[in-house]
């Protein structure tokens, strides 16, 4: 069973798996699958708002695909969420991110 099918099947027994939900979608991202990548981020975030990770690993494939504008509102957003939880690796990676895009 390969790597995807194997999370679905954990995701089906438990939808709000966050870390099988963010390695479905990294396999996505990391093989060129942008809007199914994006689809299981919004699914992550959205059952786990402070998930920092989400956010930068979602802002920096934007970014390769060249949708800098959406990259930095999920930049904002993850800065926010490191914000809350106290995550300053997280904050402070994600305002380099931000920078660097020219926010």
């Amino acid at each position: 069973m390969d790597r995807v099918a194997m999370l679905k099947e954990i995701l089906a027994q438990n939808p709000t798996d966050t870390f099988a939900r963010y390695g479905l979608a990294m396999e996505y991202s990391n093989s060129g699958q942008v809007e199914d990548a994006l689809s299981e981020f919004g699914s992550l975030l959205a059952t786990n708002p402070d998930y920092a990770a989400g956010y930068f690993m979602a802002a920096q494939m934007l970014a390769r695909e060249g949708r800098e504008e959406e990259a930095r509102k999920m930049l904002r957003d993850g800065i926010a969420a490191a914000q809350r939880t106290g995550n300053l690796h997280a904050q402070s990676e994600m305002e380099g991110m931000l920078g660097e895009l020219g926010a």
